[in-house]
């Protein structure tokens, strides 16, 4: 399905992310509520390959059938962008499997993890209506 703006799409998924974490609530360096925590880093997460996603259409680079393993997305990105391939590694680490998957709740942690998505989704920036 193409989307008529790429990067506000992917953004989309950014800030819904950013509500389910206010959701969460802090106390100090941690976040109170893992369930909340859990949900915005799989939506953040979404998100980055959602931005991958479009930046590989951008690209053009051709589709793969079926469903995706991050594997793909690594090993795409090792032959064309080494910098985008070190947010791809550490937002997986970050937003999939400590967020995510392990329901770590530390506010840094998080914060870094959803600062690689947005430094992928960036790269769409130059390709939006606005």
């Amino acid at each position: 399905m193409r989307h008529s703006d790429p990067y506000k799409e992917a953004m989309r998924y950014i800030e819904n992310a950013e509500i389910q974490l206010q959701q969460a609530g802090r106390d100090g360096k941690f976040y109170e509520d893992e369930k909340y925590v859990k949900s915005a880093c799989g939506i953040a997460y979404s998100g980055l390959l959602k931005g991958l996603d479009f930046y590989f259409e951008i690209k053009g680079i051709p589709k793969r059938k079926g469903r995706k393993s991050i594997e793909y997305y690594k090993e795409i990105l090792s032959k064309t962008d080494k910098k985008m391939l070190k947010y791809l590694n550490n937002g997986y680490e970050v937003l999939h499997l400590y967020g995510y998957y392990d329901g770590g709740t530390k506010v840094d942690v998080v914060k870094s993890g959803f600062d690689d998505a947005l430094s992928i989704i960036a790269n769409l920036k130059p390709y939006s209506l606005n």
